[in-house]
């Protein structure tokens, strides 16, 4: 997984957005520090996240698209 700073993030766009769409993971750094602050992932890996539930960690489930809570809500987040 490679890091980007803001600046090297935005002079460098498309070629990032392009290894992204390849399945790359690239992290985007902030300030002085080089804080960590964002991770892009591929969209297909989003869409396929996971969530794991205390008892039910081990455990698979679907959440089918007519269920009325929202994942914050169900997260208590």
């Amino acid at each position: 997984m490679k890091t980007y700073a803001v600046g090297e993030f935005k002079a460098n766009f498309s070629e990032i957005i392009e290894r992204v769409r390849a399945g790359e993971e690239i992290i985007i750094s902030y300030g002085k520090k080089k804080e960590n602050v964002a991770v892009l992932i591929p969209y297909a890996a989003y869409k396929t996240k996971k969530i794991r539930l205390g008892l039910l960690q081990d455990r698979s489930l679907k959440i089918h698209d007519d269920f009325k809570m929202t994942e914050e809500e169900l997260l208590g987040s």
